[in-house]
């Protein structure tokens, strides 16, 4: 007879708080649907409790470290996560006991914390959310120092190769890993990320923000120097400017160690009446912006980092059937295909062209949204991903009955 003992699952992440993150999220609620113990440890953000329950997964919070703009600040925020993350894991593992530990990077230094677990019988489970030397190339401009950038490619074949299990966020992941560095391909699952269709549903725009400007533009992410916010701000100054575009106003939703330089970018190229920086919101009000939004931005700049990578806020934008303007970024195209209009050469004032147009054409605005928001349900909802991370766990813990987990796909609303 099988062992109907709940596996215990302690996911570590230091990119972002948590819930903020949304696939640590919909991985670790589902998880715990599923019948698993998960507990969660991240650091926090202004207000949030150290100590609480979630959904059903226990959350551990530690102070946020300083975000200093230098490699040495990172160096320093790194330390510091993985000696908490060890102390809260040691402390975890003493009180509760744990089976598994499913780390995200970026940063790759949570292999470093699993190898003292590992002699215990606990898995480690390394989710490949960025690439981390390309991270660093994209930060400097292709032009970071190359010591630092082999360390960094060093720690990504160790993550890799520590693990029991890897996860992919998409394809190119996955050829990186087998290719590079010679992971087995069956060691690999990939798990697309993807909006649960639970939590996105469009609903009624706000009429305050809606009588803003006839054009709403939305964005919702990160804002390091990756994300291309940037891109975007001046995007805005020729579309206000140069294209004589008034009528629009641009809610850029979120934070990050660029948000102040975007301020100031924004006031320097008078764009003040034009762009809101409302912070991090809640879901409920993500959810009433972006249903307000008519066109929905995703700047992120083509680089070796961006073009591989799953912009998981494109795919948020689709699920609320919102028409996208993008650079054309290999991983961008494969999600959003015909709901986005993709712009070469990382252009600015062929970015707010293509905004231009879009605010213009009602009906393609129409179509293309309608576009997004289909491929969201019949193919890339974290629904069908959730299937895959569940499967994968069931072959790494043959032995536990896994409880059956709603992962089915149905429209909410009608279009």
């Amino acid at each position: 007879m099988k062992n109907r003992k709940a596996k215990r699952i302690l996911f570590l992440v230091e990119n972002g708080p948590y819930p903020i993150d949304v696939r640590i999220k919909n991985e670790a609620e589902t998880m715990q649907q599923a019948g698993y113990e998960v507990r969660v440890v991240a650091h926090a953000k202004k207000g949030e409790k150290y100590r609480e329950e979630l959904n059903g997964v226990q959350v551990y919070r530690y102070p946020a470290p300083l975000e200093l703009p230098s490699f040495l600040g990172f160096a320093f925020e790194y330390a510091y996560s993985y000696i908490v993350g060890l102390l809260y894991s040691t402390y975890i593992f003493i009180r509760h006991g744990f089976d598994a530990i499913h780390a995200a990077n970026p940063p790759d230094i949570y292999a470093f914390l699993a190898i003292f677990f590992k002699p215990f019988g606990v898995k480690y489970i390394f989710d490949h959310h960025d690439l981390t030397p390309e991270v660093f190339q994209a930060m400097y401009n292709g032009e970071g120092n190359s010591t630092v950038y082999k360390i960094l490619m060093f720690m990504e074949r160790f993550s890799l190769r520590v693990a029991d299990r890897v996860i992919a966020t998409n394809e190119s992941y996955k050829k990186r890993q087998v290719e590079l560095h010679g992971i087995p391909a069956d060691k690999v699952t990939i798990v697309r990320n993807g909006p649960n269709l639970d939590k996105f549903i469009p609903v009624e725009p706000d009429p305050e923000l809606r009588a803003k400007a006839g054009t709403i533009i939305g964005y919702a992410g990160s804002m390091g120097k990756q994300d291309g916010i940037d891109y975007l701000v001046r995007a805005m100054g020729h579309l206000v400017h140069d294209l004589k575009e008034t009528d629009v106003y641009c809610v850029l939703m979120g934070s990050g160690a660029q948000e102040e330089f975007l301020k100031s970018l924004t006031k320097e190229l008078n764009l003040e009446n034009h762009i809101w920086f409302p912070g991090w919101l809640n879901p409920d009000q993500l959810i009433k912006i972006l249903s307000t939004s008519d066109i929905c931005a995703g700047p992120d700049p083509k680089n070796s980092f961006n073009d591989h990578s799953t912009m998981i806020k494109l795919m948020e934008y689709m699920a609320m059937a919102k028409p996208i303007v993008s650079f054309d970024l290999t991983e961008s195209i494969y999600s959003a295909q015909d709901s986005a209009i993709y712009v070469e050469n990382n252009d600015e004032m062929e970015f707010a062209k293509a905004i231009q147009m879009l605010m213009h054409d009602p009906e393609k605005r129409e179509t293309m949204g309608k576009a997004g928001y289909d491929r969201i349900h019949k193919e890339l909802a974290w629904q069908y991903s959730a299937a895959k991370m569940l499967d994968m766990y069931s072959d790494l813990f043959p032995s536990m009955q896994a409880k059956q987990v709603d992962i089915s796909v149905e429209e909410k609303v009608a279009y």
